[in-house]
């Protein structure tokens, strides 16, 4: 029988939980999905390090190069809904181990090619296995322990960040001291070693939802978010007021519109728009959407101010591996908070953890605009908003695996990862719009100036405030009487 929507799942669930667990133990389970999060998420900063050579290196104009990035981009957004509704029908062990073995095909074809064409899909082939990240979330709800629920939850949240920050530096030594092709040798040997983790200790999880995949569905929803995410990401070199851009927003919104008709009729649809309507739901993504967005903003502006020539008066004249090496505490201080996270999510719900998230990012904001001066005061600027960022990122999937159906779990949680894309696509282009309007030149160099780093982090500090606004409007979870919890409710409460 089907749980109800928002509740715990039966009886016989968490039995056939406990069971598929015992083998190898909740903690290897957690550790081997952990670890393939981090893995996936090391993809999108892999080739951070390379992308002012990636013309020369890929003998194309730096237009053409700047696909190797934005395809990873456009892929991951994509595929992260497919990835989890396709959990949901055949079985989420299987989508993980297919997703592992694309990052592999792609590292591998980027590894071996010097040409454009080839590093482009490679790198889109990386973007596609993003899937791994909801799908192992939702994973870790049907399989684990009801008390290891929660902590888990936490620690993959959060080792998110730590694939993002402390790959940059470790991208960087590589490319130092050795061929920018290693980047992907060492890419498709950490996907190796994951694949053949989940295949050797992972049991197939319980909780499926056979039905008849919507293919219209997710071709209409590909092309909806490629029309509107493409522009923003190529927005800045187009001109943001070009026929291009706005011609693809326009179209991206019309064909979204269809895409939403035409889901609401379909009898097995690729993403349920009611259960997505429904207020819990819905205000979980959008609050998804504005941390995403207010994070995004230490990955790219961080950075540039450590590099900025120190001739300007405010840039700090770091080289990007020290740059790298200053924001890679902020992925580990993730990881440190993620049993913060977990506690207060066990004893005050998910709704209050996400809230105290985005206070701290809002906070860690505000101290940067007073810390500027020093390398140490970015160092100090970055770990707050990244503990903010650690601790708001595991309540996101608590919340939704609290308002939906068991086996509708993956692509639920494939939906707030979308969110969370279009959040960070959305920090991307505001943020290089912000920065290139508010340049100075400086010899041949053009270099932002430190008013347009402060406004970067007024503007994500006001989405910290919009976020804290939407998840005040998430409704208070119902929860338990005391005693009476019952397994696969990680202690989030059912939200209604």
């Amino acid at each position: 029988m089907q749980p109800a929507r928002g509740g715990p799942l039966s009886a016989r669930s968490a039995s056939l939980s406990a069971k598929a667990v015992r083998p190898v133990g909740a903690g290897a389970v957690t550790a081997v999905i952990t670890l393939s999060c981090v893995v996936i998420s090391l993809m999108q900063t892999l080739i951070v390090p390379i992308i002012p050579q990636l013309p020369r290196l890929l003998h194309a104009g730096p237009s053409s190069a700047s696909w190797a990035v934005t395809a990873t981009l456009l892929a991951a957004a994509v595929v992260t809904p497919i990835a989890g509704r396709l959990g949901d029908m055949f079985g989420k062990r299987r989508v993980i181990i297919a997703s592992l073995a694309l990052v592999v095909v792609g590292s591998v074809l980027c590894a071996v090619s010097d040409s454009l064409v080839p590093v482009i899909t490679g790198r889109a082939l990386q973007g596609l296995a993003t899937g791994v990240i909801p799908v192992g979330l939702s994973f870790l709800r049907d399989v684990l322990p009801a008390a290891r629920v929660g902590g888990a939850i936490a620690l993959v949240s959060a080792a998110l960040g730590v694939g993002g920050a402390v790959g940059l530096p470790a991208s960087a030594a590589l490319v130092q001291y050795a061929d920018w092709h290693v980047l992907f040798w060492f890419a498709a040997a950490l996907g190796v070693i994951c694949l053949a983790l989940v295949t050797a200790l992972l049991r197939e999880s319980p909780n499926q939802s056979p039905g008849r995949f919507d293919a219209l569905g997710a071709v209409g929803l590909s092309a909806g978010l490629v029309c509107l995410l493409l522009p923003a990401t190529k927005g800045g070199s187009w001109g943001w007021a070009s026929g291009s851009t706005l011609g693809l927003f326009a179209g991206g919104v019309v064909i979204l519109l269809a895409w939403s008709w035409y889901e609401l009729r379909v009898a097995q649809p690729l993403v349920d728009l009611r259960v997505t309507a429904r207020r819990p739901v819905l205000f979980t993504n959008l609050a998804s959407l504005l941390v995403g967005f207010a994070m995004y903003a230490t990955s790219l502006v961080l950075p540039q101010l450590l590099q900025s020539p120190s001739a300007t008066g405010y840039g700090l004249g770091q080289s990007t591996l020290a740059a790298g090496l200053a924001l890679a505490p902020s992925g580990l201080i993730m990881m440190a908070f993620a049993p913060l996270s977990a506690r207060l999510t066990a004893r005050y719900g998910a709704r209050v953890t996400l809230l105290t998230g985005l206070c701290v990012i809002g906070f860690g904001y505000g101290v940067g605009l007073l810390l500027m001066a020093e390398v140490w005061q970015i160092v100090v600027m970055s770990l707050i908003v990244s503990a903010g960022v650690g601790i708001a990122y595991a309540a996101s999937p608590a919340l939704i695996m609290g308002a939906v159906p068991g086996n509708e779990t993956a692509s639920a949680n494939g939906v707030n990862s979308l969110m969370r894309s279009v959040g960070t696509s959305s920090s991307s282009a505001v943020m290089a719009a912000i920065l290139a309007g508010m340049s100075t030149q400086l010899g041949s160099v053009s270099v932002p100036t430190e008013q347009g780093f402060r406004t970067t982090y007024v503007v994500a500090m006001v989405a910290a405030l919009l976020g804290i606004a939407v998840t005040l409007l998430i409704p208070r979870p119902h929860r338990p009487a005391a005693g009476r919890q019952t397994a696969a409710a990680p202690a989030v409460g059912a939200a209604r």
